[in-house]
């Protein structure tokens, strides 16, 4: 039986993107350090974990996996906190509704992390 998802794996290829990826996880959206070995990190999100790898070739292509969705309280702080670090919020905080049954409001934006890797912000109403 599957009880959640455990973590999500990225790779870098040096030094300075791992510090990059600390910092913008760690300092910018106030995650936290769970573990750390020589070529990586492991990130508590709150609900699962982020694996990061700095021992090889990083891939910055989308594919089947599109983006991960953080949930939190605040869109809008969130969009802040990143473009304020320097980083693209490349769809603005909007509110949505998806016509289901029932109604699923909610407001979301999204941003570019220091890999390339797609990030959307998510507040269920």
């Amino acid at each position: 039986m599957i009880k959640g998802i455990h973590h999500i794996s990225m790779k870098c290829g040096t030094d300075e993107e791992l510090e990059n990826v600390r910092n913008f996880y760690v300092n910018i959206l106030g995650m936290s350090i769970c573990r750390e070995w020589n070529d990586g990190i492991m990130i508590d999100s709150g609900n699962g974990l982020i694996e990061v790898f700095s021992n090889g070739k990083g891939e910055r292509r989308k594919g089947a996996l599109r983006h991960m969705a953080f949930l939190t309280d605040n869109v809008d702080e969130m969009a802040e906190k990143v473009r304020n670090a320097g980083y693209t919020v490349f769809i603005e905080p909007n509110d949505k509704v998806i016509d289901s049954v029932p109604e699923y409001p909610f407001r979301m934006a999204f941003c570019y992390g220091p890999l390339g890797e797609e990030i959307e912000f998510f507040c269920e109403y």
